[in-house]
């Protein structure tokens, strides 16, 4: 077993980087924002400023830290890096669930879910991936590969040998799956609310299949722009991220507009409002701010680049029991269950009705619901 190091954190920002980021805020020349067409262009500037004035107004950091610290916060350190979680005690009797988000999310996006599953007897983790919020420093750039090792590595210290489930989304689907590629064993099943990573001669066969990746291919040379900044030119980016709040917001919030299951109002821009709060938002974009950490929270994309970890080598099928709750997310349409089937052993699937990329949060009801099922399924036959 690898040397690892567990204690108790406490989240602490100071009060001087609390003050250099709201003076930044209100510094915010909005005369120098001219509208490119709204939110058919990125993100919608009116939204924008609604939250930037809640942000000024309404918003305490304090209120936020003071309920994060009444959690059950920890820090691990190995192999040089430090990883923030919260650990959710079960009754020792059900298999231990880690839960994984993804970018650009937190921890936070699971909300009450974690304490649910404690009280049906899980031990749960919940870790700010390396490079996110509290997980920081890290060492240098870190792709999923890599963190799908450290990950592991922080199961077997809080658990031994001992089996454990998985769930993951964005980020934490694509670790997830390097997990279920690299140590089968310790798995005892992997929910995935997106899938995105397939053996690399998987390929496209029924006309099902065909069409799907046509019509996402339009959409994603859309919506992917972020990606390719940050897979090759974290560091530029970086430059005006790391001075910016506002900019982190607006690349933020794009993604909450975009990517989740909205109603679209009259213009046809997305009604952000009405699934998420002024304060939601905010304490996640925060979490970025708060302990500078939206600079290496891109990092992973250029990692995955680097790791050539978008794919698994030709030939690779994942053994663990896999499920799949597809969401209709706007733009990382679900894919085919018969091309999933290709890479992955699906044991249990779910067509879910509502909810988007952020799923956990968007529809946590139905969520909890379908994991609840598939570690019911995959644990029935545990000692």
């Amino acid at each position: 077993m690898q040397d690892i190091l567990i204690k108790p954190y406490q989240i602490n920002i100071s009060g001087q980087r609390l003050a250099d980021i709201k003076g930044k805020v209100e510094a915010y020349d909005w005369s120098q924002l001219p509208d490119a067409g709204g939110w058919r262009s990125g993100v919608g500037i009116e939204d924008l400023k609604r939250l930037v004035a809640y942000w000024l107004y309404k918003f305490e950091w304090s209120t936020t830290e003071q309920r994060l610290n009444e959690l059950p916060n920890f820090v691990a350190e190995t192999e040089g890096e430090t990883i923030h979680f919260l650990h959710f005690k079960g009754n020792g009797f059900k298999p231990p669930v880690l839960l994984m988000h993804g970018w650009p999310g937190s921890f936070l996006e699971f909300g009450t879910i974690p304490e649910l599953l404690a009280a049906d007897g899980h031990d749960v983790i919940v870790p700010s991936l390396p490079g996110f919020a509290f997980s920081n420093p890290i060492t240098g750039i870190i792709g999923p590969r890599r963190i799908a090792k450290l990950m592991h590595i922080l199961m077997q210290g809080l658990f031994n040998k001992t089996q454990y489930i998985l769930q993951g989304g964005d980020w934490g689907a694509h670790i997830g799956s390097w997990m279920a590629c690299l140590q089968p064993d310790a798995l005892l099943g992997v929910h995935l609310n997106m899938v995105g990573i397939y053996a690399e001669d998987a390929v496209p066969s029924t006309p099902e299949e065909k069409k799907l990746f046509e019509r996402r291919a339009e959409i994603l040379d859309w919506e992917t722009g972020y990606n390719h900044e940050q897979e090759t030119r974290p560091q530029t980016l970086g430059v005006a991220m790391a001075d910016s709040p506002v900019g982190v917001a607006g690349w933020i919030l794009e993604k909450f507009g975009k990517w989740t299951d909205l109603p679209q109002r009259a213009d046809g821009s997305p009604d952000i409002w009405s699934k998420f709060t002024e304060q939601q938002l905010l304490d996640n974009i925060m979490l970025y701010l708060a302990p500078s950490s939206v600079v290496t929270a891109t990092w992973i994309y250029h990692g995955k680049k680097l790791e050539g970890s978008d794919h698994f080598p030709a030939g690779t099928r994942i053994i663990v029991p896999t499920g799949v709750a597809a969401f209709p997310d706007p733009v990382f349409i679900p894919t085919p269950r018969s091309f999933v089937e290709k890479t992955y052993n699906v044991v249990h699937w779910s067509d879910m009705p509502s909810g988007g990329h952020f799923a956990a949060m968007e529809e946590p009801e139905l969520f909890l619901a379908d994991l609840r099922k598939f570690i019911a399924s995959v644990s029935k036959n545990q000692i």
